[in-house]
């Protein structure tokens, strides 16, 4: 099993947390909200797995390129 990070593609403030670690996700699932500049933009698993870890939560302010999910999928 194979692990996977998500970034933050933008600074910016988690808005909602929509999953929780041991959750399984499909591909393009939303895990959380970012917000930013007043646009809501969802950070998505890109494969099917199982979340192992959430790194941020709701009102955390995330700068672009640090990481607030760790998915679990299969090689």
């Amino acid at each position: 099993m194979a692990t996977i990070e998500l970034k933050a593609d933008i600074t910016g403030t988690i808005w909602k947390v929509l999953k929780s670690v041991g959750d399984a996700v499909q591909e393009d699932e939303a895990i959380l909200i970012l917000e930013s500049m007043k646009m809501e933009i969802p950070v998505a698993s890109p494969d099917p797995g199982t979340i192992a870890a959430i790194l941020a939560g709701e009102g955390d302010i995330v700068r672009d390129g640090m990481v607030l999910v760790r998915i679990d999928v299969k090689d």
